[in-house]
């Protein structure tokens, strides 16, 4: 089965949509595109128990654990609200993402 392109890039600014962190706003640490999931700053945080080992001290830490992808939108730009990505090819011939929601590119 072929594998779908994701939309959301490492860096954008994006909005929980459902689960327990439902309408928190963070940005996008890292994407597995392969398993169709995203690593968002300060979502889904969990704490973990960690040894101590030669290099850090162990201890109870709190880290973030990956969400699928179909529960994050795309932050707007323009308006802070949740939108959809859509593509559109500039007179130069480049290629860039744009927020359905306002019209805005997405840098």
């Amino acid at each position: 089965m072929a594998q779908a392109k994701a939309k959301i890039k490492k860096g954008d600014q994006v909005i929980v949509l459902t689960g327990k962190d439902k309408g928190s706003k963070g940005e996008v640490l890292n994407v597995q595109a392969d398993q169709s999931r995203v690593l968002v700053q300060g979502v889904n945080m969990v704490t973990k128990h960690e040894k101590p080992t030669q290099t850090s001290p162990g201890g109870i830490k709190k880290k973030e654990l990956s969400i699928h992808i179909s529960n994050v939108a795309l932050a707007d730009p323009k308006g802070g609200k949740a939108t959809r990505v859509g593509y559109k090819v500039l007179k130069d011939g480049k290629k860039v993402r744009v927020a359905r929601k306002s019209g805005e590119t997405i840098g």
